[in-house]
């Protein structure tokens, strides 16, 4: 089942279908914030990083084709700030998604990533139909994990080894929120500063783990 990939807004802060002639424009942004986006970067273990952004794109495209991904980039007052996609869409007694973005550094602190995140993840519960959106997020990144605490994403535990990130498998923390949580959708709850303060809090038992990458009890 093909998706439709809307266009959201909030105030200055859009997120639109990505096309294949944004390619040239994104690779300019990835290249202005290597240094800035290079320990986040998803990698592959069996081959280097890929620059064919117009083949990365076109796979985006596809996955949204199948219904099991919405390819987005963000933008902040008309000008490209970073991508978003949902990823691994998935329906009947799943009905769960995954949230992955990035933004380049001259738009961090701004409010444009969790104002993103909350729109696509309300437009994936209350258009869509889905139950569950997660995020997981290295435990090093640290203007991510503020992202998931304006929003009120649950924390649900360690991974070990998740994602191959940076050259390596790297810990991911995860968190995610259904939708029976946010009834008013989660840019309003936020909005309203209704958020739970404490639900991305993580345990002191997995920080430590996190740290010293030691087995957890």
């Amino acid at each position: 089942m093909a998706t439709s990939i809307p266009t959201l807004r909030d105030g200055a802060t859009t997120l639109r279908p990505i096309r294949v002639r944004d390619a040239k424009a994104l690779e300019r942004e990835l290249l202005a914030n290597r240094a800035w986006l290079r320990p986040w970067e998803a990698t592959s273990p069996v081959a280097p990083v890929s620059w064919d952004t117009r083949g990365s794109i076109r796979g985006l495209l596809a996955a949204a084709r199948t219904g099991s991904g919405l390819p987005f980039v963000i933008e902040s007052g008309g000008e490209l700030a970073g991508q978003l996609n949902v990823s691994g869409m998935t329906y009947g007694s799943l009905a769960s998604a995954t949230i992955g973005y990035w933004v380049g550094e001259r738009f961090a602190g701004r409010g444009i990533t969790p104002t993103a995140v909350a729109l696509a993840t309300d437009h994936v519960f209350f258009t869509l139909g889905l139950h569950r959106m997660e995020i997981c997020i290295r435990p090093e990144n640290g203007p991510s994990l503020r992202v998931v605490e304006k929003l009120g994403f649950r924390y649900e535990g360690l991974r070990r080894r998740y994602i191959h990130i940076n050259g390596d498998w790297r810990d991911h923390f995860c968190f995610a929120l259904t939708v029976e949580e946010v009834p008013q959708g989660v840019l309003q709850r936020w909005r309203a500063g209704r958020a739970p303060a404490t639900a991305a809090s993580i345990p002191e038992v997995d920080l430590i783990a996190a740290r010293r990458g030691i087995a957890l009890p």
